[in-house]
């Protein structure tokens, strides 16, 4: 369901249809392959037997995975809910449903609904806030119950499980509850789309409840610090995200939902801020976030390792989330230009191109060739050198997939004076307004092209304004309006107010020449260095392009960067690592420092977002300068 206020309405999955294109690919990929792999794999790690064990009595002896496992089913369902309401794909709703038949014999007479806590020989409910995560699980079974209804309807045995755990959580958490909070922000998103679903007041105020809480040791403290689950400082006092970077994310989401429910404006001025904060300071080029493996955690303002970037696929969700959020509360493109950036190069980077293994982790610089993952096991979450098909701590591939699946929700928006364009794909856009109906077909390579064509295939007798977004990159965009010759636009939304007639053109051409980036110099870790980005698809290079370990390489940016054969290049040459000086009197093994020297050449890069497909590789997206 819509905000109930904001500069922008969102349209649903039913007014928006991806049919080619990158954003197209991507989904069509997660309906053929990434969703029924990970519905193998929650099979096969026993997330789901959890369920049956609860049932038959197994517990806890025979309960595998770690104290979230029951959120990855609901992740995954949600996921499915999408694309069943996408494409009506019946074997997906009987599987749909057969998880609906485990699940629910496991819920209580009271609406509890857990397989770790609560049984004998198990910890008691709610007796390990700070890691049991079961407020978190409870976030994504009614995330998972609310896709459902809005896709299916609400007379469903899912959405009533759903709705009866979150009136347990507003019973047990509620003024005269329970006053903890739990030690990962998720239930505070959920309840509040769970109150625009029914206009239920208590789950909007429990909501409020859980996110006013927070930041007042309610938690108690840990080795990572309180900054870790947030419970350092009040969320209206915070000034840039801090501690785990999905924590800090999903909860900043979920208190901008609560901001734009309750209008309240103070506390969605201070996330948007927060948020804005972040971007400029604590963000990777890709928009990955989390610079700390330890804690998973976002580093101090510009300390941004591009080696040592954990930069989690998670939190990369959780920023579209919350950008997309602020999107629609303000207006404000540069949060648009935010869920790009991170849709191509952190979300699209995490599944493999056959969408059977994924990313954790996403590091900006591969020091060593990777090692296959056991395709019979799952792997340490922190493993990045090559993608893994599962997870220990499996959050990672049924997050994407749940965001693949509602890709459509992201793409345009209406308000009362016509239909907003944030993010471009091969589509059909509908939207009713209230000068009447309009359909549009987005015809776009993009972002292999930066042609964005517009065709009017419907539209009322009345004014109404049509808006596309020219990203903050795009310097030298132009705009050619039925016919009309092309004018320069620059960054932020181009309005085109008019009498649309049906067969009317508006084109966007964005300016998709590849170009050096180059970084703060506050970043330490970057200074010297170079990247290169191609539209919105950060650029890097592999050693199996190079030739050569990539520590070796050296780019001239006296030339620019350009497109030979339909790749980006670089002009280059690789150095000879074993006659570097050493500065600290007794020289290393050279062996370990081995590398060759070569001529300038055009060295090829590659999309980030395409990287390790072909192999083990040695990789970096900052390069150093001749």
């Amino acid at each position: 369901m819509a905000p109930s206020s904001g500069a922008l309405r969102p349209l649903g999955l039913d007014d928006v249809t991806l049919e080619h294109g990158f954003l197209a690919d991507l989904q069509a990929l997660n309906a053929a392959a990434m969703i029924g792999h990970c519905a193998t794999w929650v099979e096969r790690a026993g997330w789901v037997d959890n369920f049956d064990a609860a049932v038959e009595g197994r517990l806890p002896q025979d309960r595998k995975g770690r104290e979230f496992s029951d959120s990855d089913v609901y992740k995954l369902m949600e996921a499915m809910a999408w694309e069943i309401g996408r494409t009506g794909d019946q074997h997906l709703d009987e599987l749909f449903r057969s998880y609906t038949a485990r699940i629910a014999p496991v819920q209580e007479p009271d609406g509890y609904l857990n397989t770790m806590f609560g049984r004998p020989g198990q910890g008691e409910r709610y007796s390990d806030l700070q890691w049991g995560h079961e407020l978190y699980c409870f976030g994504h079974l009614i995330q998972a119950g609310v896709a459902r209804a809005r896709t299916t309807g609400a007379d469903d045995d899912f959405v009533r499980v759903a709705v009866r755990a979150a009136d347990h959580v507003c019973e047990a958490f509620g003024p005269d509850g329970n006053a903890g909070v739990c030690g990962h922000p998720e239930i505070e998103v959920a309840l509040v789309e769970l109150y625009r679903l029914t206009g239920d007041q208590r789950y909007l105020d429990q909501a409020r409840l859980f996110v006013e809480r927070r930041g007042r040791g309610v938690l108690g403290d840990i080795e990572f610090g309180a900054q870790y689950y947030q419970d350092h400082q009040p969320v209206r006092e915070q000034t840039v995200f801090d501690g785990h970077a999905v924590r800090a994310l999903y909860l900043a989401a979920g208190a901008a939902d609560l901001a734009i429910e309750d209008g309240d404006d103070q506390l969605l001025e201070t996330i948007t801020r927060q948020t804005l904060t972040t971007l400029a300071r604590r963000t990777y080029l890709t928009g990955g976030m989390g610079a700390h493996h330890e804690g998973e955690s976002f580093g101090a303002d510009h300390e941004l390792p591009p080696d040592r970037a954990y930069s989690e696929t998670c939190a990369g969700v959780a920023s579209v989330m919350l950008n997309h959020r602020l999107l629609l509360a303000t207006g404000e493109a540069r949060h648009a230009d935010a869920v790009e950036r991170t849709l191509y190069n952190v979300v699209a980077t995490s599944p493999a191109e056959d969408g059977r293994a994924f990313y954790y982790t996403n590091t900006l610089h591969q020091r060593t060739p990777g090692q296959p993952a056991d395709p019979e096991h799952a792997s340490p979450r922190a493993a990045s050198s090559l993608r893994a098909p599962w997870f220990h701590v499996s959050c990672c591939p049924t997050n994407v997939a749940r965001t693949v699946a509602s890709l459509g929700a992201y793409l345009a928006s209406t308000d009362d004076s016509g239909v907003q364009l944030h993010q471009y794909a091969g589509s059909t856009v509908r939207a009713h307004l209230p000068q009447g109906d309009v359909v549009l077909r987005v015809v776009t390579d993009y972002p292999a092209d930066g042609v964005v064509r517009v065709e009017v295939v419907e539209a009322p007798s009345a004014a109404w304004t049509l808006s596309l977004r020219v990203p903050a990159w795009a310097e030298g965009a132009t705009l050619e309006v039925a016919g009309g010759p092309a004018e320069t636009v620059a960054p932020g939304y181009r309005q085109v107010e008019r009498t649309f007639a049906a067969g009317d053109t508006v084109v966007l051409t964005l300016p998709m020449a590849p170009r050096w980036t180059w970084p703060d110099p506050r970043v330490d870790a970057v200074r010297g260095q170079v990247a290169v980005e191609r539209g919105p698809l950060v650029m890097c290079v592999e050693s199996v392009d190079l030739g050569d370990d990539v520590a070796a390489v050296r780019v001239r940016t006296d030339q620019a960067p350009r497109e030979e054969d339909g790749r980006v290049v670089v002009t280059a040459s690789t150095v000879d690592l074993a006659d570097t000086p050493w500065p600290y009197g007794v020289e290393p093994d050279a062996g370990a420092v081995r590398g060759s020297s070569g001529g300038e050449r055009s060295v090829p890069l590659v999309p980030y977002h395409h990287w390790a497909n072909r192999g083990p590789s040695t990789m970096r997206v900052w390069m150093p300068t001749i």
